[in-house]
C-alpha cells in the first residue's frame, strides 16, 4: 500500500479478510503538532500581529480550552500559566487534559494559557493563547474639599472636588450628570472636568466644582462605560452633594486601654458625631481580621469571652465618601502571669559558684505579666511573710532592663538562713491566680556539673532506630538542660535550634542519616544556678544501609543475546562495603567481597536462554544492612502503540454495519525476539465477553513501520474496546487498549483532506439524488474508450493508467444539460459561541480537472452550506475543451457553518465531453499562488464567496467528538 493511500478509505473487498494484516510502506513516528481552539462563554478571538491569539471571556463566564494534538506515539498534554495571580492554580484534574476547563472565570485567572505536546521525537509543541477577562465593578465617588483642614460642613465660596472610580478591563469611560443634565467640559463655567488620570485606585475621572453655587447642590451621578464589550452594562452611581455635606466625625465611648480578664465580655462602643451622608462605621483589629466571635451591631463591637490571643488594637472607621474616614482605636489589655523561673547567684562579688557561710546569695525570680505595671511580688521564707531588712533585701529590677524580675539579696548568709524560699507573684487588679516558685537554699545546694555517661559517646545508631543522647547533671536544683547541634547551624529533629530537657536526655525517634554529628548539652540559667554554663558534646554516628540505583530495572532481550546487569553503591556507612551475592528467584548465582577501588558489581549473562528469564536481585551488605537492585529480565515485548492520525479511518459497511482501519506501530521491536503475531482481542463496550483472533506477521517489523488491520462488521452506532498485544517465542507481550467509537456523518480532517478515489468508498463522497445522471469511478487501464476516442483522460492525475480518477460518461442516453453533481461529506467548523467575532475562516479547495473533447460542457464548484436553502452562484466555473492535459483549480471559501464541496458537470453538446476530475484537497487557509489559467477563463471568485460571515475558529469536527 503506497503512502498516499493511507488517505483514503479501504476496498470493501479488503474488509471481508479478517485475518489479514496489512503493512504499510511509511514509517509512522511523527513528532507533535498542536493548536489551540475553544469553545464556552468567549466574547471575542482576535488575531494579533505575529499570530498570537487573544481570547476575551466575562468574568464569572466558563473558559473552555481544547489542545488539538497529533503526532505518533501519542503525545502527552500539558497545560502551564504564566502571568495572573502567582498563587493561581487552575484545577490539577484539567491539567494534563486536553480540555482546559474553568467554571466562573476570576479577574486574576486572566493570563497566557500554554498547551504543550510532547512524545519524544523532536522538540515538544507549544501554544500559546492569551486570556484577557473583562469586568466592570459599580463605581464610587468620593468628595473632597480645597481646605484640607476645614472640618464643618461646605459652606459657599468653597471648591469641591467629586472623584468616581471603578475597576474595569477594559479601560473604563466615565460620563458626569447632575440631575438629568450631562455635564462636559465648558458647558458650565463653574465646572470643570479633568480627563481621566491614573492614582494608585486606578484610572479616576475627577469633577471639579469651583466656589460653590447654590445651583451645584445638586444629585450627581457618574457613569462607568465599558462600552458594552462583552456585553457588561454600563453602571453608575449617585451622589447628593448639599450645603451640609460633611466628613465623619466620631466618638469612641471607651477608655483606652481597656485592661480586662480572660473570659470577660468586651463592649466597645463608637458613635457618629458628624458626617453627611450619615457615614457607615466598620470595626477593624491590629491582628489582621476580628475574632471569629466577635460581634458587630451598628457602632458596637462585642467581644465575648475574651482570650489573651485577642488583646490588640481595635479601630473603629466612618466612612461616608466626603473627605478622609475617620478613625478612632483603643488598645484591649488581658492580664495574665505565665512562665515563673529562677535562678540563684552564688555570691556575686566573688568568683565562687559554691554556697558559702558568710558570703552574700542573690536569689532571682522572674515571670511574664501583662499589663507589666500591675505586677506585684512578695517573698515567703518557710511559709512566713518576708520583709526587707538590712541583711535580706528585697528589690524589684527595672521593668526595663529585665521586665518582670524580683531579687532577694541575703547579705552574709548564716546557717539560720538555709530554707525554703518562695516567690509570689500576682497581678494588682486580681481575677488571676498567682504564681509561686519555691527555692530551697542549704548546705547541700551545690553548683550543676555535666558529664557524658562512659560508652555513650560516640553513640552509634542504625537509620530508624530511637536513640537517646545522654548528659549526666549533677547539682542542686537540677537545672534545665538545653541541648544545640554543636558541629553546625542546623535546626534539631523538631525543626527548633534549641531542644529543652529537664533530666539530661535528649530523646530522637526514627533517626536519619542527616542527624549524624555533634550534639552540645548545657545547662541553663533559668530553674538553677546563675553561673558559667556548663557544657558537653555527645558523637551521634548514624549508619545505614549502602543506597544504589538502579532500585528496579526492566531488561527486554531476545534469546541467545547478552545481558550485562550492573548495580553501583551511591552512599553507605560505613562506608567499607562488606560484600555484595547476586541471585536469581532466591538461587545464589554468585557472592564475594566488594571491590573497595570500584563503587559498582557487574552480572553477565552471556547468551540468554528461557531458564534465564525472571528476577534477578544484587544485594549489597554492610554492617547497618542491605541495599537491592533488582533486575527483570524477559523476552517481553514493548507494547504497540496505537496511530490516532489516520485520515477518515471508519468507513460505512453496510446500512447497520460500519468498519474501522485501525492502526498501529510497535515500541522497541528489535529489543526482543522477533514478533511472529498479534493477538487482536474486541469486545463491545459495556459487555463482558471478548472476541479473539490473531494476526499473523510474516517479516521482521522495524521500529516505526505501520501496520493496519480492518475492523469490520462493528454494529452501529456501538463502540468497541480493542486490545492489541504482540507475540514472540517468549509469548505474549505488552498489550495496549483504545477505543473505537461509531460517529456518523464521517468528518474527514479540514487540514489533512485529500481524496484521489482510489478506493471504492471515494472518501464519503456521495451522488446527489436530484440530478440527472452519476459520476462515475474509472481507472484508464479499465475503461473502454471505442465510443469517445478523442475524449477523457488517458491516466489519473499521478499519470499511472492504474489510478482511478471521476469523470462524467456523456454517451447516449445523455442529453445537451444533463447535470451530475458529487457531494463532498459534510465538513464542521461551527464552534459553540453563542456570540460572534469578525473574521471568517477561510480554507482553500483545489482539485485537479481534465477538460478534453469538441462537445465539454462546464465544470461548477459550489459551496453548500448547511441550513440554507438559497443557492449562491459557483464558486468556480470553467466551460470548453482545455486541452489533453490535467489541471488544477484553487478556490478560496468562506463558510459560516458546517458545509460540503459539490462538483457539478454539465453535458455539452455531444457526447466527445467526458469531464474529469482527480485528487480534490480541502486545507486551512487562504490558497496561495492560485493556477494562472484560470484568470482568463474562468470568473472572478471573489464574487461567489459567501458575503459578511460571523467569524467562527474552526472546531474539534464532527466525526471526532
Amino acid at each position: 500500500m503506497g503512502a498516499a493511500s493511507l488517505h483514503h478509505l479501504h476496498p470493501l473487498t479488503e474488509m471481508l479478510n479478517l485475518l489479514s494484516a496489512s503493512r504499510a510502506d511509511l514509517y509512522a513516528d511523527a513528532p507533535p503538532t498542536v493548536r489551540i481552539i475553544h469553545s464556552g462563554h468567549a466574547c471575542n478571538v482576535e488575531e494579533e500581529r505575529h499570530t498570537e491569539r487573544v481570547y476575551t471571556i466575562r468574568e464569572g463566564e466558563t473558559l473552555e480550552l481544547t489542545c488539538l494534538v497529533t503526532g505518533h506515539p501519542r503525545p502527552q498534554i500539558r497545560w502551564t500559566k504564566t502571568a495572573g495571580s502567582v498563587s493561581d492554580r487552575f484545577q490539577d484534574s484539567s491539567v494534563f487534559n486536553e480540555t482546559l476547563h474553568i467554571a466562573k472565570i476570576l479577574r486574576t485567572q486572566g493570563g497566557r494559557y500554554y498547551c504543550k505536546a510532547e512524545n519524544g521525537l523532536g522538540s515538544p509543541a507549544i501554544k500559546s493563547i492569551r486570556v484577557d477577562v473583562y469586568y466592570l465593578d459599580d463605581p464610587v465617588v468620593t468628595v473632597h474639599q480645597s481646605i484640607g483642614e476645614a472640618k464643618e460642613q461646605f459652606y459657599y465660596e468653597r471648591t469641591v472636588f467629586l472623584r468616581c472610580v471603578a475597576n474595569s478591563n477594559p479601560p473604563v469611560r466615565y460620563s458626569w450628570h447632575r440631575g438629568r443634565e450631562v455635564l462636559t467640559q465648558g458647558s458650565d463655567k463653574g465646572v470643570e472636568i479633568y480627563e481621566p488620570f491614573f492614582t494608585q485606585q486606578g484610572e479616576t475621572k475627577i469633577l471639579k466644582l469651583k466656589n460653590l453655587r447654590p445651583q451645584d447642590y445638586a444629585n450627581y451621578s457618574c457613569i462607568a462605560s465599558v462600552r458594552n464589550v462583552c456585553g457588561i452594562p454600563d453602571r453608575s452611581v449617585i451622589f447628593r452633594l448639599t450645603n451640609k455635606t460633611a466628613s465623619p466625625s466620631i466618638k469612641l465611648l471607651v477608655e483606652d486601654p481597656i485592661v480586662v480578664n480572660p473570659g470577660q465580655t468586651v463592649s466597645l462602643v463608637c458613635i457618629t458625631t458628624g458626617g453627611e451622608p450619615p457615614p457607615t462605621l466598620t470595626w477593624v483589629s491590629s491582628n489582621d481580621s476580628l475574632p471569629q466571635r466577635s460581634v458587630v451591631k451598628g457602632g458596637t463591637l462585642t467581644l465575648p469571652a475574651i482570650s489573651s490571643d485577642e488583646a490588640g488594637v481595635y479601630s473603629c472607621v466612618a466612612s461616608n465618601n466626603v473627605g478622609n474616614p475617620a478613625k478612632k482605636s483603643t488598645t484591649i489589655v488581658v492580664r495574665a502571669l505565665k512562665k515563673g523561673r529562677f535562678w540563684i547567684t552564688p555570691d556575686p562579688y566573688h568568683n565562687d559558684d559554691n554556697i558559702q557561710i558568710g558570703r552574700e546569695v542573690k536569689i532571682s525570680c522572674q515571670v511574664e505579666a501583662t499589663p507589666p505595671e500591675e505586677l506585684t511580688f512578695s517573698w515567703l521564707k518557710n511559709g512566713r511573710a518576708l520583709r526587707s531588712s538590712e541583711r535580706m533585701v528585697i528589690t524589684q529590677t527595672d521593668p526595663d532592663i529585665s521586665p518582670g524580675t524580683t531579687n532577694l539579696d541575703i547579705i552574709d548568709l548564716k546557717f539560720t538562713d538555709f530554707g525554703t524560699y518562695t516567690c509570689v507573684a500576682a497581678l494588682k487588679g486580681g481575677g488571676i491566680p498567682e504564681i509561686s516558685i519555691d527555692v530551697n537554699i542549704s548546705s547541700t545546694t551545690v553548683p550543676p556539673n555535666l558529664t557524658v555517661p562512659r560508652g555513650k559517646s560516640p553513640l552509634v545508631a542504625r537509620e530508624g532506630d530511637t536513640v537517646e543522647l545522654e548528659c549526666l547533671v549533677s547539682g542542686k536544683p537540677k537545672p534545665i538542660i538545653l541541648w544545640s547541634r554543636a558541629d553546625k547551624e542546623a535546626p534539631m529533629p523538631d525543626g527548633s535550634m534549641q531542644m529543652e530537657s529537664y533530666d539530661g536526655v535528649l530523646r530522637i525517634v526514627n533517626v536519619s542519616r542527616e542527624m549524624t554529628g555533634s550534639y552540645r548539652c548545657q545547662t541553663s540559667q533559668y530553674n538553677g544556678f546563675n553561673v558559667k554554663p556548663r557544657e558537653a558534646v555527645v558523637e551521634l554516628i548514624v549508619q545505614y544501609p549502602p543506597t544504589v540505583e538502579p532500585v528496579y530495572m526492566e531488561m527486554r532481550q531476545g534469546l541467545g543475546r547478552p545481558v550485562v546487569m550492573t548495580c553501583r553503591v551511591l552512599r553507605a556507612h560505613p562506608s567499607r562495603v562488606l560484600r555484595f551475592e547476586w541471585l536469581l528467584s532466591n538461587r545464589l548465582l554468585h557472592a564475594g567481597a566488594f571491590d573497595a577501588q570500584r563503587d559498582e558489581t557487574e552480572y553477565t549473562i552471556r547468551s540468554l536462554n528461557r531458564d534465564g528469564w525472571g528476577e534477578y536481585t544484587c544485594n549489597v551488605i554492610n554492617e547497618a544492612g542491605a541495599g537491592k537492585c533488582t533486575f527483570q529480565v524477559t523476552g517481553k515485548a514493548y507494547p504497540p502503540e496505537f496511530y490516532y492520525d489516520t485520515y477518515s479511518p471508519l468507513w460505512q459497511n453496510r446500512p447497520r454495519v460500519y468498519g474501522f482501519k485501525l492502526q498501529w506501530t510497535q515500541m522497541n521491536p528489535n529489543a526482543v525476539d522477533r514478533i511472529v503475531a498479534y493477538r487482536l482481542g474486541i469486545r463491545q463496550m459495556g459487555l463482558q465477553r471478548w472476541w479473539e483472533q490473531e494476526i499473523p506477521v510474516d517479516v521482521a517489523i522495524n521500529k516505526g513501520e505501520l501496520m493496519t488491520h480492518n475492523l469490520t462488521e462493528l454494529i452501529k452506532p456501538e463502540s468497541y474496546e480493542v486490545r492489541l498485544t504482540p507475540i514472540t517465542r517468549f509469548g505474549e507481550g505488552d498489550s495496549t487498549i483504545r477505543i473505537v467509537t461509531y460517529s456518523a456523518p464521517i468528518n474527514p480532517h479540514l487540514r489533512e483532506f485529500h481524496c484521489s478515489f482510489e478506493e471504492e468508498p471515494i472518501c464519503m463522497f456521495t451522488q446527489d439524488k436530484n440530478d440527472d445522471f452519476d459520476w462515475t469511478r474509472h481507472s484508464a487501464a479499465t475503461r473502454d474508450t471505442k465510443y469517445t476516442p478523442n475524449t477523457g483522460p488517458s491516466a489519473d492525475r499521478s499519470g499511472s493508467k492504474q489510478g482511478f480518477y471521476m469523470y462524467i460518461e456523456t454517451s447516449r442516453p445523455r442529453k445537451e444539460g444533463d447535470q451530475a453533481r458529487l457531494v463532498s461529506p459534510f465538513f464542521n467548523v461551527a464552534p459553540k459561541n453563542p456570540y460572534g467575532i469578525t473574521n471568517p475562516p477561510a480554507y482553500c479547495f483545489g482539485f485537479f480537472y481534465h477538460m478534453y473533447g469538441k462537445h465539454i460542457g462546464t465544470l461548477n464548484a459550489f459551496l453548500k452550506q448547511k441550513g440554507q436553502t438559497t443557492s449562491e452562484g459557483p464558486a468556480w466555473s470553467l466551460s470548453g475543451n482545455q486541452g489533453e492535459r490535467w489541471k488544477q483549480a484553487k478556490v478560496s471559501i468562506h463558510p459560516t457553518a458546517s458545509f460540503q464541496v459539490v462538483l457539478e458537470g454539465i453535458r455539452g453538446p455531444g457526447i466527445e465531453g467526458d469531464i474529469a476530475i482527480d485528487d480534490v484537497t480541502l486545507e486551512e487557509g487562504e490558497c496561495r499562488d492560485p493556477p494562472p489559467n484560470l484568470s482568463a477563463t474562468a470568473p472572478s471568485t471573489s464574487s461567489h464567496i459567501w458575503l459578511l460571515c460571523i467569524t467562527m475558529v474552526m472546531t474539534l469536527l464532527e466525526g471526532q467528538r
